[in-house]
């Protein structure tokens, strides 16, 4: 008995040491999502970027996002048409209820410069109204289409603009690689990512950019997060397109 203890003993060193050198094989092979965790933040310590989409919700890609957020405990901030909405209210409710941050878009995509003051409140206020009928009174961040805006929307918007600093150009060509790498060679802390939620491609992208870039330090956090984390408490009608890194 005494021996084949003796033997068992020896077999399980073998295996624990087996074990140790080839699980970090296996996880690349795997490729199983780094997990991020925001929790007590140490703004110090890390690199924050913000990654931002527009033109959603949809029923297909938004939902296949949202889950490959999910599984890496990501926040992005989601910029939505208003009516784009109507049939996809579960969608909005479920960003809401995991941590996403949601902003306007719109009601119809439509460029705000020279439009008249009540076009602007349709658009604006319309957008609003909608999305507040599901998840109540919200500060939405407004992203102006194209980027779009002159001094009169600047004044009627009683809210942050939020531009970018990385235009992946994602609605262009579709290309997956491309977009990635474009990312993650201008990826800065304090950086704005513009991508879309409604290709297939810009989902792969965009899960393909959290891993690489959560490997590199990086922590992904919405916009109201980077306001926060910078000190910055952001203005009305004022026009933001990156923060800037922590000294």
């Amino acid at each position: 008995m005494l021996s084949f203890l003796r033997r068992s003993a020896a077999f399980l060193s073998v295996i624990s040491v087996l074990f140790l050198l080839f699980c970090p094989l296996m996880n690349e092979f795997i490729k199983v999502p780094l997990v991020q965790t925001v929790d007590g933040m140490d703004p110090p310590s890390h690199k924050y970027i913000a990654l931002t989409f527009d033109d959603g919700p949809r029923r297909k890609t938004t939902t296949r996002l949202l889950d490959g957020l999910a599984a890496r405990g990501v926040h992005a901030s989601f910029f939505l048409i208003g009516e784009l909405v109507d049939g996809r209210e579960d969608i909005v409710q479920r960003m809401h209820a995991e941590g996403h941050q949601i902003g306007l878009h719109t009601n119809t995509h439509i460029i705000l410069s020279n439009l008249s003051r009540a076009k602007f409140d349709h658009e604006i206020g319309g957008n609003r109204a909608i999305l507040e009928e599901i998840v109540g009174k919200e500060a939405f961040m407004i992203r102006p289409p194209f980027g779009i805006t002159d001094a009169a929307v600047r004044s009627w918007v009683n809210a942050p603009l939020i531009r970018w600093s990385i235009d992946t150009l994602d609605w262009k060509d579709q290309n997956c690689p491309r977009i990635v790498s474009v990312v993650c060679k201008e990826a800065r802390d304090g950086a704005i990512i513009l991508m879309h939620d409604i290709y297939s491609t810009s989902v792969d992208a965009a899960l393909e950019i959290v891993d690489r870039l959560m490997a590199e330090g990086y922590l992904f956090v919405t916009m109201e997060q980077l306001f926060a984390l910078r000190g910055v408490v952001p203005k009305p009608g004022v026009l933001y397109d990156k923060l800037p890194p922590l000294p």
